[in-house]
């Protein structure tokens, strides 16, 4: 096992200098939610076996690299 030493100057940095950079998304276009209104509206309703394969992705436990 390696381990590998943090800089001796980390102490002397602020959080947020030590911690990596997150990711900011830009905020959304005008008429973004609009949009996917529209498009929600056109799609055909789901069926009761797409609900059900929905419940068990979202419930499931651990992630699968199978999901189709």
């Amino acid at each position: 096992m390696t381990i590998i030493a943090a800089p001796t100057d980390s102490a002397k940095r602020t959080v947020s200098q030590r911690l990596p950079a997150t990711h900011v998304r830009p905020p959304r276009p005008a008429g973004y939610w609009e949009r996917i209104d529209r498009l929600i509206s056109k799609a055909p309703p789901l069926t009761d076996a797409q609900r059900a394969r929905i419940r068990v992705l979202v419930h499931q436990s651990a992630p699968r690299g199978d999901v189709a």
